[in-house]
């Protein structure tokens, strides 16, 4: 069967029925829960020493006012890693490939930062549109400018996610593909080429993390410009 590479990004589907809420829901079953215990065991201590660095990372730049969010914040993040970093896994669907869901998780949040901002300190948040000291004819083509700007962060936030983890499955798909044409022919090119698919596997779990952290931290700091 002539298969799409694109194929691993369809939603996947059992008798008709999308498996996309299983995909979202199976990440936190996955995290272990909190004890009433005065010892815990390691990965619950590992857990805990994760937040608290994630929270104290996100949360340094933010004034106080911007301290309520640093529990959605943090279980974000740790969402996302999860959610991608199970979809290194073979023949496992990673959510975060989609664009809908991605941006479904920036638009809200952004959203919520802009009319928070709106709400608690409006002059501010209207004067970004329009900086100190510009020249008289260049004010409605500044507005219309940063007006764009504003409108396409939560764009920018998806599309950022979805392509980073769109091109390294397609880049792991395609060496593999390459490792098992070549097995027959040149085993020592496709030894060498398994070498370099197993660097490029541990280059996408950097990213699958370092992705996650910059969704969240660019979400932050938009954040502390409303706040």
């Amino acid at each position: 069967m002539n298969l799409s590479f694109f194929d691993q990004f369809l939603s996947p589907t059992l008798f008709g029925v999308p498996l996309m809420g299983l995909a979202l829901l199976l990440p936190w079953l996955l995290f272990p829960k909190p004890t009433n215990h005065w010892l815990n065991n390691r990965l619950t201590a590992t857990q805990a020493w994760l937040f608290a660095v994630s929270i104290k990372q996100l949360m340094l730049p933010i004034n106080t006012k911007g301290h309520n969010w640093s529990l959605m914040l943090t279980s974000l993040m740790m969402f996302l890693i999860t959610m991608n970093l199970l979809g290194l896994l073979p023949y496992t669907f990673t959510p975060t490939t989609q664009l809908s869901l991605n941006l479904g998780l920036a638009v809200p949040l952004w959203l919520a930062t802009v009319l928070m901002g709106l709400r608690n300190q409006p002059t501010m948040a209207l004067g970004h549109m329009l900086p100190e000291g510009t020249p008289t004819p260049l004010i409605p083509i500044l507005i219309i400018i940063e007006t764009i700007s504003l409108l396409i962060r939560p764009l920018a936030l998806g599309v950022r996610l979805t392509a980073n983890l769109t091109a390294g499955h397609l880049l792991i798909q395609l060496i593999s593909t390459a490792v098992l044409v070549l097995m027959p022919m040149m085993p020592t090119v496709s030894v060498l080429t398994m070498i370099i698919l197993l660097l490029l596997t541990l280059l996408e779990v950097a990213v699958a993390m370092i992705q996650a952290y910059v969704f969240v931290l660019l979400l932050s700091l938009y954040l502390q410009e409303n706040v």
